[in-house]
Formats: structure tokens, C-alpha cells, sequence
């Protein structure tokens, strides 16, 4: 997979930005996946449409390991059509929307929230656009 974005920011992505990725699922396979890292490298939040089993599923990577994963089947995404997904926190959760919907709520596996210092976005669809945004300020 394809690393298509990647943001830093010192002071911390969470809680109060908002990640929005739009782009085409063009292919069956799954090759797409949202991945908030904090300043050790620990994936503190990895969110990852499947489109072969219609799902949506959302973990942790910390000291080496994954963590219990979280699956939703609220799926709204289309294969062969355009997407957009949203990711948001706040002090308790991240939380995710596709096309709108709500996907689903992910409770903070990891303190404290100003670590999350690094997002990526990798792909191997097609991607439109990625914004990464601050509630207030836009920045992309």
C-alpha cells in the first residue's frame, strides 16, 4: 500500500481535528486504511474499510502488539463508486463517518491524547482529496 498523506503536528491531534478523505474504491481489493500514530510509532487508532466482508475495523498497535479489534458492519461504502470518510475526537472517543453516516464510535486506548502527533492515510485507490483540520482553521 501506497502512503498517499501524512501530517505532524507537535501539540497533539487529538481531540479537536478532523480528518477527511475522499476518493474512488476503484478495486476489490482492501487497500485502504487510516492510521493515527503517537510519538513512540504506536498505532493508537487504525481504522480500515474491508470491502470484502462489508466491514469496518478499527484497532490498536502498541508495544508490538494489536489490540482487541472493533468491527462495525455499518458499511455505506460502494465498490466502484466515490467515498468520503470523516475522523473526529474528542476527549473519549474517535469517531467515524462514511457518506454521512455514522460508522462508529472508538473509546481512547491511549493517554495522553497530546502524543498523537502523526496521521497517514495509505492507499492504493484513488484519493481526491485529504484535509486534515483543525476546529476554526483548515489546513489543506
Amino acid at each position: 500500500m501506497a502512503l498517499q498523506f501524512e501530517a505532524f503536528y507537535a501539540g497533539g491531534l487529538a481531540p479537536g481535528w478532523n480528518l477527511l478523505v475522499q476518493g474512488h474504491s476503484d478495486s476489490g481489493e482492501d487497500k485502504f486504511e487510516i492510521n493515527f500514530l503517537s510519538e513512540a510509532g504506536d498505532i493508537v487508532f487504525h481504522i480500515k474499510p474491508r470491502f470484502s466482508s462489508a466491514t469496518m475495523v478499527a484497532n490498536t498497535f502498541q508495544g508490538g502488539r494489536w489490540g482487541q479489534e472493533e468491527v462495525s458492519s455499518v458499511f455505506p461504502l460502494v465498490l466502484g463508486e466515490p467515498f468520503e470518510m470523516e475522523v473526529s475526537s474528542d476527549a473519549e472517543h474517535f469517531h467515524v463517518h462514511a457518506q454521512e453516516h455514522k460508522v462508529l464510535q472508538f473509546a481512547h486506548r491511549h493517554r495522553p491524547l497530546a502524543a498523537v502527533t502523526r496521521v497517514q492515510v495509505l492507499s492504493d485507490h484513488r484519493l481526491a482529496q485529504v484535509e486534515l483540520a483543525r476546529k476554526g482553521l483548515s489546513w489543506g
